[in-house]
């Protein structure tokens, strides 16, 4: 039923029985009625079993016990109470929507038959949670090493103890008709476009979706509905606190999403996603090696294979000197077909490899990957020369932590592998120029920056601080 304009009532009973209905009482048995007589006074508490703290709901329990006056039934009385409730947080309110959406939120409800039209919404929750460890895909050499969680309180409290500033704001939004998820946005409020702030909380608030249950992956499609061709990434996200709160000094937007240990990264252009942690742990000169080696290396990995096979296409006409990259054991199967096969068997290596038990999987990836390399070659059915280049490929792809950026390149790399192989020059032409398209059109979450910022529009100092590891001026 519809609660959004549902108000509770003078009705003690009234109000009771209706929460009842919603809550569904009789039918969900860790959803907790707990009604108690005291003082010739009604009482209610409503909570979730396993959300709740049991030393705190017990100590609530005890202080009721030894109270005589729980309300006149004026409209000020729930405040008059609350004020002395021995609780960090407690709220009075007289909305019915308000106090379902916190008890199912892990809150305590309490309802009085002298508090009138209103009723207390008491914080003694606790939720499930891992240890903050450092995240397994976004390690640094160097550097904290604590990760975030699936408990957005846990997460937002990470960013503030890294920056104890009063201007870091952290905005509440909920989102998702079914699943009600809680939504933080952080910024810098003397930063951050704060116009933009208030764009991104509308969209968020407003969105036409029945869960968020995925976590930022369901927040990413809701916010951006169209171009699902375009393989490249919307928007970056990242699991380390200190690479969040160096994005939110710098001006950026965080989303954090409860239930993902995950934070969105907003506004994202294509450059950023090969920012890693590790850069700025090291001193500047070191930071710019690795920066740009690793732009060096990721984007080899897209025209390596491509570039390869138009030049075995053209074996004939290469000088002396260039000869070394022709094939001596060709194997039985056309090269194109070669390169085909072993991009499918690294995915599916990786899938094999994310199934297997923990204890297994390391030997399982490199054990199974030597044995079915060294029998394809054995059998004839796979070239050596495939076999280096791919691994190569497969490795590279490591060299940042995006797997849908990688993934984007793996598609564009195959697509423009088979253009050559039907087009020769014009279809390797071809396939660079669908992969620069599809980089300029890509629709971000900000409607006003380019994918391709700080290139278009050309920014110099932006750019330059993206490729180049530079101090920063204070």
């Amino acid at each position: 039923m519809p609660l959004k304009d549902t108000f509770l009532e003078k009705d003690f009973k009234k109000n009771v029985a209706l929460t009842d209905e919603v809550l569904r009482i009789n039918e969900n048995f860790d959803v907790i009625k707990r009604e108690m007589k005291i003082s010739e006074h009604d009482v209610v508490l409503y909570y979730i079993d396993g959300f709740v703290k049991a030393e705190m709901l017990q100590r609530l329990l005890f202080y009721f016990v030894t109270l005589n006056d729980f309300g006149d039934g004026s409209a000020e009385a729930a405040d008059r109470f609350a004020a002395g409730v021995p609780s960090v947080e407690v709220e009075v309110t007289d909305s019915l929507d308000r106090i379902i959406l916190s008890v199912m939120s892990g809150c305590t409800a309490f309802f009085s038959d002298g508090f009138a039209n209103k009723a207390l919404i008491i914080d003694a929750r606790t939720y499930p949670a891992r240890t903050t460890d450092e995240p397994e895909n976004d390690r640094v050499m160097r550097g904290s090493r604590d990760g975030f969680v699936e408990t957005l309180i846990f997460n937002t409290a990470m960013i503030r103890r890294r920056i104890r500033d009063p201007r870091l704001t952290v905005r509440y939004v909920n989102a998702g008709k079914r699943t009600r998820t809680d939504l933080a946005l952080c910024y810098m409020a003397d930063k951050a476009d704060l116009k933009y702030v208030d764009e991104l909380a509308e969209k968020l608030a407003g969105l036409e979706t029945d869960s968020l249950v995925l976590g930022h992956q369901s927040v990413a499609e809701s916010l951006i509905h169209d171009r699902w061709y375009n393989p490249f990434p919307k928007i970056r996200a990242t699991e380390r606190p200190d690479a969040a709160a160096a994005t939110i000094l710098e001006g950026g937007i965080i989303l954090l999403c409860d239930n993902s240990p995950e934070a969105m990264i907003f506004p994202t252009s294509a450059l950023d996603f090969l920012q890693e942690t590790d850069d700025y742990y090291f001193p500047p000169l070191t930071g710019t090696y690795l920066r740009l080696l690793r732009h060096v290396i990721f984007w080899f990995t897209m025209l390596l294979t491509p570039v390869w096979y138009l030049l075995l296409m053209h074996a004939d006409s290469l000088p002396e000197a260039w000869r070394f990259i022709i094939p001596s054991e060709p194997g039985d199967l056309p090269i194109l077909l070669q390169l085909f096969l072993t991009e499918f068997a690294l995915d599916g290596l990786k899938l094999a490899s994310l199934n297997t038990p923990n204890m297994l999987s390391n030997s399982l990836s490199v054990v199974g990957g030597l044995l079915l390399g060294d029998f394809a070659v054995t059998v004839g059915w796979l070239s050596p020369d495939v076999i280096l280049y791919m691994a190569f490929v497969g490795i590279a792809n490591f060299t940042q932590s995006s797997y849908e950026l990688g993934y984007a390149f793996k598609y564009l790399r195959m697509l423009t592998l088979l253009l050559t192989a039907l087009f020769d020059y014009p279809g390797f032409i071809a396939g660079v120029l669908v992969a620069l398209i599809l980089v300029a059109t890509n629709k971000t979450a900000n409607g006003k920056k380019s994918y391709l910022y700080p290139l278009i529009p050309f920014n110099g100092r932006a750019l330059a601080r993206l490729v180049f590891r530079l101090k920063k001026k204070e």
